[in-house]
């Protein structure tokens, strides 16, 4: 598998833009986990928010229109003459749309049920289409015009990370020249109201790997990218894919599907654990993840490979989570973003004794080999569904 992705639009709690987003992942800034005060009806909760001002869905999409879309449009906008040029040369039904998301346009349904309970009346405006989850990708098609294999993909905390595998597949087997790919989820009541009742959330800033740690910040973001064979810096040069099937929420405590995600995503880039100079940990900062990753991570890194959780700084992204954190990735490999550096581990220095030794990135890291350099990126859902993704450049 060697893809090239050619371009990339993203705007999640570090800012809106690559360059505003790069400037703060690198910072280590956690200017976007701000309390709200709106998601659980007892108290205020930390959450990774988009602050700036989404734009307007256009009219024709009306009925699309939820704050989950305005998101994708965002980040689409940022790529959106890269891929209109592609869509040009190759035409429109040779470009796919492969999406993951988790929440979709929930927020305003629950906003709708709200009303109803007050005052027995829909919102006139209510649309229940937005909810559903196929519609991120029908609208990033219909925005751009593209008439090739559009879906989306929900497998909770790994879906957009699966979509490049998708995606991948899609281009190989000659369905289509093109794919434009990635993940958008947004805060909603129901996600925040779910991982309370799990007792996952934490009282403040999430705090990854510490002995400290009491569970997740939840965040919103977009990012996405358009997927070519056309020459590019940055390289998808392989996704590994598992599905342990442990439990409905708790992650296998060795990590054994973790384990095998990451050995299928290596495999499938021909490359070998010495040749990663990164890994974005997945690192929500609940106990059983993150005993479980530091257990797989060091199975096949050791505590030699520089790594870091950003969920500290973003929140977890959920949906949207594997695309942006691929999108880090791609941040630090393309030239002119990061010029060297990594994402660093932003927590209290305190490490759980009871975990694996990793060695954790700060905030001056870097990588030498700026010719030819390979990161690789985790996602872990529910029920067992992992996914790793490699990037490079130079290979």
């Amino acid at each position: 598998m060697k893809l090239n992705l050619n371009a990339l639009g993203i705007v999640n709690p570090l800012g809106k833009g690559k360059r505003e987003v790069a400037r703060n992942l690198l910072g280590g800034s956690q200017e976007g986990l701000v309390w709200r005060y709106d998601l659980l009806p007892d108290r205020a909760v930390r959450a990774g928010v988009v602050r700036e001002v989404l734009p307007p869905v256009p009219e024709r999409l009306a009925y699309l229109d939820c704050r989950n879309n305005r998101l994708a449009l965002a980040a689409l906008l940022e790529i959106h003459e890269d891929v209109m040029t592609i869509a040009n040369r190759v035409g429109p039904r040779r470009v796919a749309v492969v999406m993951g998301t988790s929440t979709s346009g929930i927020a305003e349904g629950e906003a709708a049920l709200a009303q109803r309970i007050a005052n027995g009346n829909w919102p006139r405006d209510f649309r229940p289409r937005a909810q559903e989850l196929g519609n991120l990708a029908a609208f990033v098609a219909d925005v751009c015009g593209l008439e090739g294999p559009a879906y989306t993909i929900s497998t909770a905390c790994s879906s957009s990370a699966k979509a490049f595998a998708s995606a991948a597949r899609l281009i190989e087997v000659g369905l289509c020249d093109a794919a434009v790919v990635g993940g958008v989820d947004t805060l909603c009541r129901m996600t925040l109201g779910g991982f309370d009742s799990l007792e996952a959330l934490s009282k403040d800033r999430c705090n990854p790997f510490s002995r400290n740690r009491d569970g997740i910040n939840v965040g919103e973001g977009a990012a996405i990218f358009l997927m070519t064979r056309e020459e590019a810096p940055v390289t998808l040069l392989g996704v590994g894919e598992s599905s342990d099937a442990y439990h409905v929420s708790s992650p296998h405590p060795r990590g054994d599907g973790a384990v095998l995600a990451m050995r299928r995503a290596l495999d499938a880039a021909r490359l070998k654990p010495e040749e990663i100079c990164y890994v974005n940990l997945h690192g929500t900062a609940t106990e059983l993840n993150d005993l479980m990753e530091a257990h797989a991570v060091n199975v096949i890194f050791g505590d030699r490979t520089p790594c870091s959780s950003t969920k500290s700084i973003t929140g977890h992204m959920l949906g949207a989570a594997g695309a942006n954190e691929a999108a880090f990735l791609w941040l630090m490999l393309e030239p002119g973003f990061a010029d060297g550096s990594m994402p660093p581990h932003i927590w209290d220095g305190e490490y759980d004794p009871a975990l694996p030794r990793l060695n954790f990135a700060s905030l001056d890291s870097s990588f030498a080999n700026h010719n030819q350099v390979a990161a690789l990126s985790n996602s872990f859902a529910f029920g067992g569904s992992n996914a790793a993704v490699v990037l490079g450049r130079g290979w």
